[in-house]
């Protein structure tokens, strides 16, 4: 229990306690293969031969699963469940605590604590973590090595792209989980802005014009001088130059350290609010959403692989997808909803300045599960499976973990998205996701970037000075994470 059980005996109990009895607690949905239910109900199916190691560890009648939104969920359904994969007699639950708040982290980590105790049907068995918070867990006694007690092989992972591998491996080089997604960023750009701005819109072109930060900064002028705006807000660009740390956020005297990289965000962003190269807003809020659409002046959006298809496309329409209709749907319905519907097709993607991830979601085996080969199933299917991740991607158009299937969608000139004006998307994140380093990557990761983004966003807006925002940056990690202390 180490480590994990002291992160919660020193910083989160009082939170357990709130987000626990308040309005985040856990739902749980039963399913049914493919079928989603609010009772308790029998999943019947059969096992594909050959994926069950010969010792039988199963004896679990319930597999609980637990996560913050139904993602996972409505691939489970699909991918797995509903292609009969569930053993016969086995109940599938899952328990969704949104993320708000650290809801989710505080209610996981209560139910962690109980696992010893708990009846067998109301263990863990898999759960999610985020990339930013997945030391936290991965260097705890609570996850399973998915190698030698899940029983995934070297061969079969070795097809995944190894930045989705280094992001869940322990401090002791152990490698506690898997997942579906890789999540390389690219910059997504409005063509016509860039056609009034550069004179043209062809990828090709506007990546040469956006190749590094001076020449990004260099064409931030050229849109000001057009009556553009180069990004909506102060948290826009923030992803890719913290990907690109040179140093991890707290060196081994836990002195906090403030990057080259994130110095040169605080400086670029300053400069582009001063010169007005920013509408001011902050992620996920009002202003950032409507700059998107078709009454928005800004230039363009850094955005990850899930971040295109499910956060900008629907900003950029006019009138909201019909309910029922979706991407992943049927395409006429699709192609109905949209044709004409705001920028829709206006946009297009290049890698941008710098190679950088944002974002994805990751499966963790809980010890103490007794459902370890349909895991291992579970797991191999929905992460290594090259069939299951190529109709992901083909379905969904997100980008999955699977080298050799994401390259060969990458050269299929077949394969096109509508919302990007007929780009393959795919061939860009493919060749974006090769020079992901995630070296640097530590559990202190969300702490860091949610204080740093808070402090600094009194600086830009001009309430406080550089030095007293830095020290409210100080203040408010020591205070999350009190064994840290200033740099000397």
């Amino acid at each position: 229990m180490k480590r994990l059980k002291s992160l919660i005996a020193s910083t989160l109990v009082s939170a357990l306690i709130l987000s626990t009895a308040a309005c985040s607690a856990p739902t749980e949905n039963t399913t049914t293969a493919g079928n989603t239910t609010t009772g308790t109900t029998t999943t019947e199916g059969t096992m594909p031969e050959g994926t069950m190691p010969e010792e039988t560890k199963d004896t679990g009648k319930v597999l609980n699963i637990w996560g913050w939104n139904e993602e996972f969920k409505g691939l489970f359904e699909t991918y797995f469940a509903g292609e009969g994969k569930v053993p016969d007699g086995v109940e599938v639950k899952f328990t969704i605590v949104p993320n708000a708040d650290n809801a989710y982290q505080n209610a996981l980590d209560e139910a962690l604590l109980k696992q010893d105790t708990v009846p067998e049907d109301e263990k863990i068995d898999l759960f999610l973590v985020e990339a930013d918070y997945a030391l936290k867990y991965v260097d705890s006694d609570y996850t399973l090595d998915i190698k030698n007690d899940v029983g995934l092989t070297d061969a079969e992972l070795a097809g995944q792209y190894k930045y989705t591998q280094d992001i869940v491996t322990n401090s002791e080089g152990v490698l506690k989980g898997t997942s579906w997604q890789a999540t390389p960023g690219l910059f997504a750009y409005r063509r016509s802005i860039a056609k009034d701005v550069l004179g043209t819109d062809d990828p090709t072109e506007v990546q040469a014009a956006l190749s590094d930060w001076d020449k990004f900064n260099e064409v931030a002028t050229k849109a000001a001088d057009k009556g553009y705006k180069m990004l909506s807000g102060f948290d826009d660009s923030f992803r890719t130059f913290a990907n690109n740390m040179k140093g991890k956020w707290v060196d081994e005297n836990n002195n906090i350290m403030l990057d080259e990289n994130i110095v040169k965000w605080i400086e670029q962003t300053k400069t582009f609010t001063e010169k007005g190269y920013n509408n001011k807003s902050s992620l996920w809020d009002d202003q950032w959403a409507a700059d998107q659409g078709s009454a928005g002046k800004v230039f363009g959006f850094f955005y990850s692989t899930w971040g295109i298809n499910f956060t900008l496309l629907g900003n950029a329409l006019d009138t909201p997808l019909p309910d029922g209709v979706s991407a992943t749907g049927d395409p006429e319905a699709f192609k109905a909803a949209t044709e004409g519907n705001g920028i829709f097709g206006d946009y297009a993607v290049v890698e941008g300045p710098q190679n950088y991830y944002w974002g994805g979601s990751w499966l963790a085996a809980a010890k103490g599960s007794d459902n370890l080969n349909l895991i291992r199933d579970i797991m191999y299917t929905m992460t290594i499976d090259k069939d299951t991740l190529t109709s992901i991607t083909k379905d969904t158009q997100d980008f999955t973990n699977n080298i050799e299937a994401m390259e060969a969608i990458a050269a299929d000139d077949t394969f096109a998205s509508a919302f990007l004006g007929g780009q393959n998307h795919i061939k860009l994140f493919a060749e974006s996701a090769k020079g992901i380093d995630m070296s640097n990557i530590s559990k202190y990761d969300q702490g860091m970037t949610e204080e740093i983004q808070t402090a600094f966003a009194d600086y830009f807006n001009g309430s406080v000075d550089y030095d007293n925002a830095l020290d409210n940056f100080y203040k408010a990690v020591i205070e999350k994470y009190p064994e840290l202390k200033r740099p000397e």
